[in-house]
C-alpha cells in the first residue's frame, strides 16, 4: 500500500505507538495518534515523537469524523483485536495492521523471525549476534527491545533483520514474511487474550503464513503440536531437538550439536564450549544455528559466535572466570521455580548465592533441586534464616550465613576450587536491599570483578 499522504489512524500511545508514528511521518503519511485511555497527556505523546511532522492525537473517545476519515489502522501490539473499536475497523473494511506489519512492508532485506512461548529473546540475541557477526547492515527488532518501525527506514536491500515476534504481533500481519522462521514451542500463556489454547497455536503458526517453499521454518521437535505442524506447512519444516538423534534436522548428541541435512552431518559446537548453560538454552542455540545456517552463514562463524555468546543480563548470565572458578548471575531467580531452573543448568560444584526479601514463597522444591551439586549454601537478606531452617530440616548443613551480597561474594571467592563454580541464584525478589533484580544482579557482577 502506497502511505504518502494517507491518514493513518495510530492506537497505542507506548513506545510501538510512537515508533509507528514517526515512521509514517517520515515517510509523508498523515499519522493519528489514539489511546483509549482519556487521562494521558497529549502534550507528552507529542513530546516523545521524532521528526518534523504534523501529528494529531486523540484520547479516551474517538471522533466519528476522525474515523470516518481513515485509509489504515496500525494496532500496538497490546491492543485486542477483538474490543468493540477494532471490530468497527474490520466493519468499515479499513485495513488492520500490527507495527510487524508497517515496518515489514517499509524495510527492506531479508526477514528472519522467532516466536514461541519461552526462550525468543535468548534465541533472537544469539541469532542477533552470528548474523552482526557475519554481515555488515543487522537490525535485531521486535520485542526484545527495539522497535522495529523505528529501524525499517534505515534498512536496505543487503539488510538482514532478526525479529522478536510475539503472538500479539502476529494477529496482525498481511504480508509479512520472513526468509527464516522459527516457532521454538507452544505452551498455555495469554489466555486472556486469546482465550483458547487453539487460538493461541493458530495465532503463533501465522508466522509461516507467507512463507514460499524455498523459505525455512525452525520448529521444536520435541513439541508435539510443532511436529505435527511441520508436516503441513509450505517452507521447509526444519526441526531440532534436544533428546534424541534426528535423520535430518539439529540435535544433541551427548555433549556435541550436530546438524544433519540431506547429504552431510556438520558438527556446530560442544556444550562445555558455551558460556551459556542448561538444556533449554541448548535448544536456543540449535534454533539459531540452524536459523543462520539456513540462510548462509558458514559453519565456522557460526561456532565462533556461539561460543562468545554470553546469557541475556540476569538469567544465568556468564560473567568471569577467576582462579578456575567460574561466575554466574542469575539474579533474574526471584522465585523458587526460577531459581530451579538456575541451578539445574550448574554442570560444576557450585556454591550458591540465595535469599532476599520474603514474598511468603516455601523453598523446600527449590533445595531438592540442589541434586548433590550445592557445595555450600550462602544465604542474605530477609529470608536467610527461613531458608536454612528449610534446608536443615531437608538434611542439608553446608550453610553460610551473610550481612550482605558484598560479603556473600568474598566468602564464595575464599571457599571455592578451582573447577567449582559460583552461582547468584536467590530464589527471592531483591527488594529491601535493591531496588530490583537488576540492580542486585549488576552489583553482583562489580562485586565478582573486583575480587
Amino acid at each position: 500500500m502506497e502511505l504518502k499522504g494517507k491518514k493513518v489512524l495510530v492506537f497505542g500511545s507506548g513506545k510501538s505507538g510512537i515508533g509507528a508514528a514517526d515512521l509514517l511521518g517520515r515517510i509523508g503519511a498523515c499519522p493519528i495518534i489514539y489511546d483509549g485511555n482519556e487521562s494521558i497527556d497529549k502534550e507528552t505523546v507529542i513530546h516523545k515523537t521524532t521528526g518534523d511532522y504534523s501529528l494529531e492525537v486523540y484520547a479516551g473517545e474517538l471522533p466519528a469524523e476522525v474515523l470516518s476519515g481513515l485509509d489504515l489502522v496500525v494496532l500496538s501490539p497490546g491492543v485486542p483485536t477483538d474490543i468493540p473499536l477494532v471490530k468497527r475497523f474490520y466493519e468499515q473494511g479499513l485495513p488492520v495492521w500490527g507495527e510487524v506489519e508497517l515496518a515489514y512492508q517499509a524495510g527492506k532485506g531479508e526477514v528472519l523471525a522467532i516466536t514461541g512461548t519461552n526462550g525468543k529473546t535468548t534465541t533472537t540475541a544469539l541469532l542477533g549476534k552470528i548474523m552482526e557477526d557475519s554481515r555488515e547492515s543487522v537490525f535485531v527488532v521486535g520485542n526484545i527491545g527495539t522497535p522495529y518501525t523505528s529501524k525499517a527506514l534505515e534498512m536496505t536491500k543487503n539488510s538482514t533483520t532478526v525479529a522478536e515476534i510475539s503472538s500479539f504481533q502476529l494477529e496482525t500481519i498481511e504480508k509479512f514474511a520472513p526468509k527464516v522462521s522459527a516457532i521454538l514451542n507452544i505452551t498455555e500463556d495469554h489466555l486472556n487474550r486469546h482465550h483458547t489454547m487453539e487460538e493461541y497455536i493458530r495465532v503463533k503458526e501465522l508466522i509461516v503464513e507467507n512463507q514460499g517453499p524455498e523459505d525455512v521454518c525452525v520448529l521444536n521437535y520435541e513439541d508435539e503440536v510443532l511436529r505435527s505442524f511441520g508436516r503441513s506447512i509450505t517452507p521447509k519444516a526444519v526441526y531440532f531437538s534436544s533428546v534424541r538423534a534426528l535423520e535430518e534436522g539439529i540435535f544433541l548428541d551427548g555433549d556435541q550439536i550436530l546438524l544433519k541435512t540431506e547429504d552431510k552431518e556438520i558438527p556446530i559446537v560442544k556444550t562445555s564450549e558455551l558460556k551459556i548453560l542448561g538444556q533449554h538454552n541448548y535448544e536456543n542455540v540449535m534454533a539459531a544455528a540452524a536459523m543462520a545456517y539456513y540462510v548462509g552463514v558458514p559453519v565456522e562463524n557460526i561456532r565462533n559466535s556461539v561460543r562468545e555468546f554470553t546469557a541475556v543480563a540476569h538469567r544465568i548470565e556468564y560473567v568471569t572466570e577467576k582462579n578456575g572458578v567460574v561466575y554466574y548471575n542469575d539474579s533474574k531467580g526471584t522465585n523458587p521455580d526460577a531459581a530451579i531452573k538456575g541451578i539445574r543448568a550448574m554442570n560444576r560444584p557450585t556454591l550458591l548465592i540465595g535469599g532476599g526479601y520474603d514474598k511468603g514463597s516455601c523453598y523446600e522444591e527449590w533445595l531438592r533441586a540442589f541434586d548433590g551439586k550445592v557445595k555450600y549454601l550462602v544465604l542474605i537478606g530477609q529470608t536467610k534464616h527461613k531458608i536454612k531452617e528449610a534446608a536443615e530440616k531437608l538434611g542439608f548443613f553446608d550453610i553460610i550465613l551473610c550481612g550482605d551480597l558484598e560479603e556473600a561474594v568474598k566468602v564464595c571467592a575464599a571457599k571455592a576450587s578451582s573447577g567449582d563454580a559460583v552461582l547468584l541464584s536467590p530464589a527471592c525478589a531483591s527488594w529491601g536491599q535493591f531496588d530490583n533484580y537488576e540492580q542486585r544482579g549488576d552489583m553482583f557482577k562489580k562485586y565478582v570483578k573486583s575480587l
